[in-house]
């Protein structure tokens, strides 16, 4: 198999990062340096910066609340702080990625593991698994506002429409509401809200799946298991 796959199998990143790491010259097979789309067979030592990649490393699941400004990428030019660094602080020693991501001003939830499988099963776009926000926008909200986003939004700049979602009013507020999509496009919220005339103050995601955030606070962690997800 490829050896951007058999990384992923093995819980360490996704084929994305493992491109990249592949390209920056970081990465080895049997002591020698790996090239894009090499392939490996599964008895094969591959190393990250010098240290092997253990092939029968546990799987840990952890739900995560991000706060506003770390972001989840490793490109930002910002320089802001980045959820890899947050990563190394939980101290377990091992390598855990993000499954999907949250933009920088956004919070919530958000997974990390090293189950590769897992992330795979669950960034699958033809699974529909839902993802659930409270939202905040800059003026009052209405019915037809909601019946638009449900509807699904075309995105004018990525020339893509929404899939329908589901929609909340929380009482009398009027300027928050939740929404539940199965999709995961790049700031499909914020998007949205933006092509109907309003503009996101804050959004928190809450749920994945059937696990919800509850009272974890602010840049706390917790272990889970996959049963807390499915």
């Amino acid at each position: 198999m490829r050896l951007n796959k058999r990384l992923v199998e093995l819980g360490f990143c996704s084929r994305r990062n493992a491109d990249k790491l592949i390209e920056e010259g970081r990465v080895k097979v049997n002591g020698k340096l790996a090239v894009l789309g090499e392939q490996v067979e599964e008895n094969d030592d591959i190393e990250i910066d010098g240290d092997i990649v253990d092939k029968d490393d546990e799987k840990i699941l952890i739900m995560y609340n991000k706060p506003r400004g770390v972001v989840c990428t490793e490109s930002d030019i910002e320089k802001s702080e980045k959820i890899s660094d947050k990563i190394k602080e939980f101290g377990f020693g091992k390598r855990l990625f993000t499954i999907g991501r949250l933009d920088k001003d956004s919070t919530g939830l958000i997974l990390i593991t090293n189950d590769g499988d897992l992330a795979k099963e669950i960034t699958n776009t033809h699974k529909d698994y839902e993802k659930e926000y409270e939202v905040r926008v800059n003026k009052p909200i209405n019915g037809d506002f909601l019946r638009k986003l449900e509807k699904g939004v075309i995105l004018k700049e990525i020339n893509k429409k929404t899939k329908p979602c589901k929609t909340h009013r929380f009482g009398l507020e009027e300027y928050r509401f939740s929404i539940t999509i199965t999709q995961g496009l790049n700031r499909q919220v914020r998007r949205m809200c933006k092509e109907l005339g309003y503009h996101v103050v804050d959004l928190k995601r809450t749920r994945i799946m059937k696990l919800k955030l509850g009272n974890l606070k602010l840049g706390e962690f917790k272990i889970i298991k996959k049963e807390d997800l499915f």
